[in-house]
């Protein structure tokens, strides 16, 4: 009886233990919770005391309502370059602008050190014709300086009126002194996926931003290319090259393209739905064939989930420069007042757990910013083996053709020469064909 009365109260003991275990993991979680969510008073005291010295002291009368929607852009843009707010002008332009079609330069911009860097052009848009680059610094607005401005605040400026014109102050490195460019606004119709045959069973595939209907677009250019060259590739360039990013959906569908199993990418952050896997699903459009992914210094965000991704599984040869290193995720949260906060909520990582942020992509294979030229025909023909009087014959049993031996006759039609990065890669999808 004493031996099952210690039995029982060891028990309860363990019991009680767990209990006060779990009620105190508990307590201290509400505890941390509540902490995180109390109001720290002494900097309101500090933020109060300040508004009250701006509505009686500054120069000019300010209303209450333009205080605090700069007090939250200051809150916000001090966190990172990415989170800012959004009005409801912004918001409507923001949730167009994902759809493909917008006003503007045609151009994608960040904040860096006060002044607004490029990080890439868009495809056949103003910015993009008038030479904007990526890494460009753009100083002034229309003689305005961008020092001081809020990133929203210069897109607001830039976007303006379709047909109006607008002068950007550019600093480039290479470049001795700062240079205007002016480029005339325009509705920007973003057509994201282009294709063409570069030799036969070659393609080249350019993917200038992601959006909504990428994967979609995707799927029918490839269907073209296969239709074009007998029903099947022998290899594919893929071209990110300046492409700033757009939405996860179209980076995980033009991923899951090309692979038949395993993750595309995954995220972290510290609240539950900032958490997310991204898996392939069975499929690859182009059935193997070889893939060379172009990537450079603009090529951003959904762009590097994509290279990653297929570099992790060995899908791809990436080549080109480092890619710019955009690896968080920013949700859009709408407000009350019909605007929105967008804000950094979680980090992207490859399927091997690399983390994109401020790292980028390092390419397979590097290649230097150069430019090929075709060569003018030479005024005298070379003098071949073949040429000779009296040259042994080949022992094939074939006469030798003179007039071939020093004839080029490589169709370069779908190559633009002036493409450095281009050629090398469908050099390397023909060399990799020809070991197949």
């Amino acid at each position: 009886m004493v031996k099952k009365n210690n039995i029982f109260t060891l028990l309860l003991g363990c019991f009680l233990g767990v209990a006060i275990a779990t009620a105190s993991s508990v307590l201290a979680d509400k505890e941390a919770e509540q902490e995180a969510l109390a109001l720290p008073f002494d900097e309101l005291r500090t933020f109060t005391e300040i508004f009250g010295r701006i509505k009686q002291d500054y120069v000019e009368p300010v209303s209450d309502k333009e205080l605090l929607e700069s007090a939250i852009r200051g809150m916000l843009s001090g966190l990172d370059p990415h989170s800012t707010y959004l009005d409801s002008e912004e918001y409507k332009d923001l949730k167009v602008g994902t759809t493909g079609r917008f006003g503007g330069l045609g151009i994608q911009v960040t904040m860096e050190d006060g002044f607004i860097k490029v990080i890439s052009p868009i495809d056949d848009t103003p910015a993009q014709r008038a030479g904007v680059q990526s890494g460009d610094l753009i100083i002034k607005l229309d003689d305005q300086p961008v020092k001081g401005m809020t990133l929203t605040g210069a897109v607001k400026i830039m976007r303006g009126e379709v047909g109006s014109e607008i002068v950007l102050t550019i600093i480039r490195e290479g470049k001795d002194a700062p240079f205007n460019v002016t480029l005339i606004r325009d509705i920007i119709k973003v057509k994201s996926v282009r294709s063409r045959t570069l030799e036969e069973g070659f393609a080249y595939l350019r993917i200038s931003s992601f959006q909504s209907p990428t994967g979609d677009a995707l799927k029918e250019e490839i269907k073209k290319l296969k239709s074009d060259n007998g029903g099947q590739l022998k290899g594919l360039v893929l071209d990110l090259r300046n492409n700033p990013g757009g939405v996860l959906s179209g980076a995980v569908a033009v991923s899951d393209a090309f692979l038949n199993s395993g993750k595309i990418v995954y995220t972290e952050g510290r609240i539950k739905n900032a958490k997310m896997d991204f898996n392939a699903t069975p499929g690859d459009l182009i059935n193997g064939a070889p893939m060379v992914v172009l990537i450079n210094a603009g090529s951003a965000s959904a762009s590097e989930i994509v290279a990653g991704a297929l570099q992790d599984h060995k899908r791809a040869i990436i080549m080109g420069s480092k890619s710019f290193g955009k690896g968080s995720v920013q949700t859009i949260l709408p407000t009350g007042n019909g605007g929105a906060v967008k804000i950094t909520t979680a980090r992207y990582f490859t399927p091997s757990g690399r983390s994109i942020q401020a790292t980028g992509i390092e390419p397979d294979i590097k290649l230097r910013r150069l430019k090929l030229e075709e060569l003018e025909a030479a005024t005298f023909t070379p003098i071949k083996e073949a040429d000779l009087s009296h040259h042994l014959s080949n022992g094939n049993g074939k006469k030798s053709d003179k007039k071939g031996a020093s004839k080029e006759t490589e169709d370069k039609k779908g190559v633009d020469l002036r493409d450095y990065p281009l050629t090398e890669a469908l050099n390397l999808l023909k060399g990799i064909a020809i070991l197949r």
